[in-house]
C-alpha cells in the first residue's frame, strides 16, 4: 500500500469518529463543527456520573474540580498558554463582553473596530458608547483582503485616547487572517489594549498566544474544535488582568473569609467566572481537542486545511458564473465566493439548493456572498461534489 493510500485510509478512519459526516457533505465548520462520538459520550458519561454521586455534595465537587482543570489544560495545550490565564465562558460573545465591559471607560475615550466584525461585537460597542460617551470608529480592513497593509491602516486610525482595539483574528466573512503579532506591537506602542474575537481561529490556526502578545482572546469550542455549544473561554494576558475588572461576578471568582464573605478577587482567570458550570460540556470539549491532537499537531492540521481550501478555491475559479472574493489562495479554511449571473437572491437560492442535496454551506450578508469552510478532514471528493452541484445549479 502506497503512502497516499495509507494517508487516505487513516483519514477515512478518523472521519468515522464524527457521526454527522455520515449522511451529509459538510462545509459549515465556521458556524458549528460536528462533534465526535467520544465527545458526545463524554458529555453523557459525565452527567451520569455526577447524578450517581450526587450533583451537590463534597464528593461531587472533589470529582469535578480536577475535571475542569483537565479541560483548561487541554485548552492551554492548543493555545500555548498557562491555565491561570484562562477564564471558562459559554462562547465568544461572553468572552468579548468580559473584555469590553471590564474596562473602566471614561467619557471621551476611543474604541476602534474593523469593518469586518461580528454584529454581536458591534452592538456591544454601540451600547458602551451610549452609556459612557465613548467614541467608536471603524477602520477599513475589508479592502485589504487582496491588497493593502492592515497593520498600517490600523496604525493610522489609532488615537492617543484609543483605549481598546477590537479585531477578529480570522474574518468570519472573507477568511482573511490578520498579522496579530505586528498589530499587537502597534497597539502596545500606542498604550491601547487589544481584544481579539477568535471565533474563527481557535482550532484552525496554530496558535501561541504568549508570543502573539494580545491582551484578550475570546474563543469558542463549538466551531473548529468541534466541541459542544456552550463551552468556550477567554485568555487574559497576565499584565492586562489587573486593569480588567470583572463584569459577571459570582462565587467562583472571589476569595472569601471564614464567614464566606467576599474579600478579594481570585488572582487568575477564575476571577471572571461565575458559579455552576455546565461541567459535562467541558468534558466533551476536552475529548474533542484530544481527537484533533491524536490526528496531528496544530501545524499539521493547518497545513491540511490550507491545502483543502486552495483545492476548493481553484475548483471554484474554473466555474464561469463564480467569482471568489480572495484573488490568491486562502490562508484559512474559509472560502467565500459570489455568483456573477445576477440572479435575484441567487446566493440564498444556491445555498438552499445545496442543502436540498445534503450539502451544507451558508450565506453572508456583508459582503453578499456564500461561505464554504473546509477542515483538515474534509475530503477532496466532497469538494468535487460541492463544485459539481454548484455547476449543475447554474445550468438550471
Amino acid at each position: 500500500m502506497t503512502s497516499i493510500s495509507v494517508a487516505q485510509t487513516r483519514l477515512h478512519s478518523h472521519r468515522e469518529q464524527f457521526p454527522a459526516l455520515a449522511n451529509k457533505t459538510y462545509f459549515n465548520y465556521g458556524g458549528q463543527g460536528p462533534m465526535p462520538q467520544k465527545a458526545m459520550d463524554a458529555i453523557a458519561q459525565t452527567e451520569a456520573h455526577i447524578q450517581h454521586i450526587g450533583p451537590f455534595g463534597n464528593e461531587a465537587y472533589r470529582w469535578i474540580k480536577p475535571q475542569m482543570q483537565a479541560a483548561k489544560e487541554a485548552i492551554a495545550s492548543e493555545l500555548h498558554i498557562s491555565t491561570e490565564t484562562i477564564t471558562l465562558t459559554d462562547n465568544v460573545t461572553v468572552g468579548c463582553n468580559i473584555g469590553m465591559w471590564g474596562i473602566e471607560w471614561r467619557a471621551g475615550d476611543h474604541m476602534l473596530l474593523s469593518d469586518c466584525e461580528h454584529p454581536g461585537v458591534i452592538a456591544t460597542a454601540q451600547e458602551i458608547s451610549r452609556r459612557f460617551a465613548v467614541e467608536v470608529t471603524t477602520c477599513p480592513l475589508k479592502a485589504t483582503l487582496n491588497e493593502g497593509d492592515p497593520v498600517k491602516i490600523i496604525a493610522q486610525h489609532l488615537r492617543p485616547n484609543t483605549r481598546l482595539v477590537i479585531l477578529s483574528h480570522v474574518f468570519w466573512n472573507t477568511g482573511q487572517v490578520l498579522p496579530l503579532n505586528k498589530i499587537a506591537e502597534v497597539c502596545r506602542n500606542n498604550h491601547s489594549l487589544l481584544l481579539i474575537d477568535a471565533a474563527q481561529s481557535v482550532g484552525l490556526l496554530p496558535l501561541n498566544l504568549t508570543e502573539l502578545g494580545v491582551d484578550f482572546y475570546a474563543f469558542t469550542g463549538h466551531k473548529w474544535l468541534c466541541g459542544p455549544a456552550g463551552a468556550g473561554g477567554l485568555y487574559v494576558r497576565p499584565e492586562a488582568r489587573e486593569s480588567l475588572k470583572p463584569t459577571f461576578i459570582g462565587f467562583s471568582g472571589v476569595v472569601v473569609d471564614s464567614e464566606s464573605q467576599p474579600v478579594d478577587w481570585l488572582p487568575d482567570g477564575r476571577r471572571y467566572e461565575v458559579s455552576t458550570f455546565a461541567y459535562s460540556l467541558y468534558a466533551g470539549l476536552r475529548e474533542a481537542i484530544a481527537i484533533h491532537q491524536q490526528w496531528g499537531t496544530s501545524h499539521e492540521r493547518y497545513e491540511q486545511i490550507c491545502q483543502k481550501s486552495e483545492y476548493l478555491w481553484r475548483k471554484l475559479g474554473a466555474l464561469p458564473d463564480v467569482k471568489y472574493l480572495r484573488t490568491s489562495p486562502p490562508e484559512s479554511g474559509i472560502v467565500s465566493f459570489q455568483l456573477t449571473n445576477n440572479q435575484p437572491q441567487g446566493s440564498l437560492k444556491l445555498v438552499q439548493f445545496l442543502e436540498s442535496q445534503k450539502i451544507l454551506t451558508r450565506t453572508i450578508a456583508n459582503p453578499n456572498c456564500i461561505r464554504a469552510t473546509v477542515h483538515y478532514f474534509t475530503l477532496e471528493s466532497e469538494i468535487d461534489l460541492l463544485v459539481e452541484t454548484i455547476q449543475s445549479f447554474g445550468k438550471m
